[in-house]
């Protein structure tokens, strides 16, 4: 996120648009009432990056628990693309007392956009890759929103400010 949170371009001017997304995350189903609600029923649109091992490391009641952890990545990305209806909420929640009032907190628009990054098994290797993915990313963003993702002038003063007010011997 620091690298691409420019306001001016490479020569120095203000930029007109929003450059650097912001990118947080969780493992597994942890960030269910995190944030996945504000993804699926914000305003603003969020593209996310959904990524899950084929393998676990942890075969937990012989790889059930790792199977219901890919039951929700597929879900998950199945909902932001396909969305839910208030009838469609309507049908599911049946003749409950209020479903009229608790449908439109249930549906959700769909047609959010999601990256499903799946790969065998997380090794050194596959984490150093997506790694440079991401940094590959960053670079690229950079060149189209004309910005210097490599400067890094705000930890430079702050490095100098750090090293004013605690010298070092």
């Amino acid at each position: 996120m620091e690298s691409n949170g420019k306001y001016v371009s490479h020569t120095g001017q203000d930029v007109k648009y929003s450059t650097g997304p912001i990118i947080w995350g969780e493992p597994g189903t942890n960030g269910q009432h995190a944030f996945y609600q504000l993804i699926h029923q914000g305003k603003k649109i969020v593209p996310a990056d959904f990524l899950a091992p084929i393998e676990t490391h942890n075969p937990i009641s012989n790889g059930l628990h790792h199977n219901i952890l890919l039951s929700n990545f597929f879900a998950q990305t199945e909902a932001l693309m396909i969305g839910k209806t208030k009838e469609q909420v309507l049908k599911e929640l049946g003749n409950i007392p209020n479903n009229e009032l608790v449908a439109p907190h249930n549906g959700f628009r769909g047609n959010r956009p999601t990256n499903s990054i799946m790969f065998q098994k997380l090794t050194p290797g596959t984490l150093g890759a997506l790694i440079a993915l991401y940094e590959h990313k960053i670079f690229v963003q950079g060149i189209i929103w004309n910005i210097n993702s490599f400067d890094q002038w705000g930890k430079s003063i702050s490095f100098l400010c750090i090293k004013i007010v605690f010298p070092q011997n």
